[in-house]
């Protein structure tokens, strides 16, 4: 199944810098904070990625709810519909970060048992890494054992500020 949708981008301003969101058939493909709409490609399984991209002001819903979200409403992105394609473990583990809510966090193996494999650390590390979608599947909940903040793709200063964004909840 390959996308020929067209698919449209925007690019806000928040607190954080530029975010973009790329969305397809009513739904996020990709998300994050650039405003080169090609660094979100890479993570979109090869099905989904665009065929034509179309700038735009906004999208939206989907922007809507990165703008609140940035403003304090930390539900906001919940209610937006995602698309992403991986193994049967990632995809569960996606729909199980997006229960996490706002001003928690789990570990890499916290995510691991909740997903259904206690033993697939490595996985659900990899479900983080492999996440196109920030923000709207909130892998930044995620730490380290011992608490660090482990990695994110769009940087540690980011993910520090959106768990301390949260914190004040």
């Amino acid at each position: 199944m390959t996308t020929t949708l067209t698919t449209h981008y925007a690019t806000i301003a928040t607190e954080t810098g530029p975010f973009t969101v790329l969305v397809a058939d009513d739904a996020v493909l990709a998300s994050g904070w650039t405003s080169d709409v090609a660094e979100l490609l890479p993570p979109v399984h090869p099905s989904l990625r665009p065929a034509e991209l179309v700038e735009r002001d906004e999208l939206g819903v989907f922007t809507d709810a990165a703008l609140a979200y940035h403003a304090g409403d930390l539900d906001a992105p919940d209610a937006v519909a995602v698309r992403q394609l991986s193994g049967p473990f990632q995809q569960h583990a996606w729909d199980v970060l997006r229960t996490v809510p706002a001003g928690t966090h789990v570990s890499y193996t916290e995510l691991a048992a909740k997903a259904g494999r206690p033993a697939a650390v490595r996985s659900a590390a990899a479900t983080c890494a492999h996440n196109a979608a920030a923000l709207f599947v909130p892998c930044h909940r995620v730490l380290r054992s011992d608490g660090s903040l482990g990695g994110f793709r769009w940087g540690l200063d980011i993910k520090r500020w959106l768990l301390e964004h949260e914190s004040q909840r």
